[in-house]
């Protein structure tokens, strides 16, 4: 969920808090003007209600910081507004739900979250809505502001050149894995049984005796879209799997449920929300057959016969991946997991071989564990993992490389160094856009709230 970079941090506290939540008592407070950006006003109550819901976490004084986060936020909405950039309702109610869910966890319930915060549900949500789509919009328009931003090799050489070997980053434990992946056998059985659930959901949205949502947030295997009532954010033919992709972009009326459509994920129904050009957005449910513990162990064993040949010899693990596996987005790559990263300020995506065993345990618990233990060039044991479409799958795996915790180099490590070098960049064009914008925007600060040391000075005009 993190999607603030290094320079965006400060900014982005102002915005939103995760698990600091505490009362409002505004009602004691003669509320007044402090603050005017442009044409924006900012209250004593705004920055009461920031200062109460950071506490001990503001680093300094409370009434200098959080106006001055608060002034940068409405620069950086005022240049969303002349740019048009809009963050969707959805991209925003997911980051609503994980912190409501976040703060429910940390309260025990609902009920304790709503005594404790002097808010409804409904009340808590409204909040985070707000504090969510300034945040996303902030990010939006940072990246655009820095999408042009590049380091080229020669910067990245004369950036690191004369830095001391202990000022270099740090590279964490890496590791590149290949992996033999079967799909243990679905008996049509259970096939014919989550059709029919899916059958069975269609006519009672056909009927209108229950909506799609609603049964969505009930029943669908999909916990992505199942909270937001199974709804997708609009999408392109290429963002979609095929099958999906084919009944989706077909369907012409939103009232009608689609018939069942199998994807690698498993079995959907479809409702149609609306489409804009190339884009469609729906409703879906997921259902996933359920896999038997006997076809489960069939697989391990056969699984356990590959590893023992590989180990004899009689086959290398990239041949028996050609043969023997299911997964297709490793059988093409020989065997090779790859690790998708996406830039947290441009949003372009960077494709490594490389896992952080920390990033190897959120793709799966289960390999990671069992990487873990294992030596360059070791097949592991047979093991059962969720993959990322949310399947049971078996797996055998191979440790092809670990490249230990070591201070960054230009020749092993050159992606990384080049990072930080943009990131450095990107906060000097950041920093210079807000200086920039202090010398054009109209501001009038409370005399009593100028005594202080901000981290842009140039607010005192």
């Amino acid at each position: 969920m993190k999607i603030c970079g290094r320079f965006f941090s400060l900014i982005c506290l102002s915005i939103y808090s995760v698990f600091s939540f505490a009362q409002s008592n505004q009602g004691n407070v003669i509320d007044e003007v402090v603050w005017v950006v442009g044409d924006e006003a900012i209250l004593r109550s705004d920055v009461e209600k920031r200062r109460l819901e950071f506490g001990s976490s503001v680093t300094g004084n409370p009434y200098c910081v959080i106006p001055e986060q608060l002034a940068i936020q409405k620069l950086f909405l005022h240049q969303a507004a002349i740019d048009s950039i809009e963050v969707t309702d959805a991209e925003i109610n997911q980051y609503v739900d994980e912190e409501i869910n976040q703060k429910i966890l940390s309260y025990g319930s609902k009920e304790k979250l709503e005594e404790y915060s002097g808010k409804t549900m409904t009340q808590l949500r409204e909040d985070s809505y707000d504090k969510w789509k300034g945040t996303l919009t902030m990010r939006d328009v940072t990246r655009k502001l820095a999408e042009d931003v590049k380091a080229t090799p020669a910067e990245v050489r004369r950036y690191f050149k004369d830095m001391p070997e202990d000022s270099l980053p740090l590279i964490p434990t890496q590791v590149e894995v290949q992996l033999l992946v079967q799909q243990p056998r679905i008996h049509q059985e259970e096939i014919d049984r989550v059709k029919n659930t899916l059958r069975e959901y269609a006519e009672r949205v056909n009927s209108g005796s229950t909506s799609f949502a609603t049964l969505a947030r009930l029943y669908s295997e999909d916990p992505g879209s199942a909270r937001q009532g199974g709804e997708m954010p609009y999408m392109g033919r290429g963002e979609l799997d095929p099958g999906f992709a084919n009944v989706a972009f077909g369907m012409t009326d939103p009232s009608k449920v689609s018939k069942i459509t199998q994807s690698e994920f498993g079995y959907h129904i479809i409702q149609l929300i609306d489409k804009r050009g190339d884009k469609v957005k729906c409703r879906h449910i997921l259902k996933r057959p359920e896999v038997q513990q006997q076809d489960i162990d069939t697989a391990l064993v056969h699984l356990d016969s590959i590893a023992e040949q590989i180990r004899r010899e009689k086959v290398t693990f990239e041949e028996a991946v050609l043969y023997a596996s299911d997964d297709k987005d490793t059988r093409n790559n020989r065997g090779i997991l790859s690790n998708l990263k996406v830039d947290e300020q441009s949003g372009s995506q960077i494709t490594t071989t490389r896992f952080e065993m920390s990033e190897l345990s959120t793709y799966s618990p289960e390999l990671a564990r069992v990487i873990s233990t294992m030596e360059i060039g070791e097949i592991s044991k047979p093991f059962t993992m969720i993959n990322g479409k949310g399947k049971t799958v078996c797996a055998i795996a191979k440790l092809k490389n670990r490249i230990n915790s070591h201070r960054a180099s230009i020749s092993e490590d050159f992606q990384i160094l080049k990072a930080q070098v943009e990131e450095d960049k990107k906060e000097k064009v950041i920093s210079e856009w807000i200086k920039e914008k202090q010398r054009t925007t109209y501001i009038r600060i409370n005399p009593d709230w100028r005594d202080c040391e901000f981290q842009y000075p140039g607010w005192i005009k």
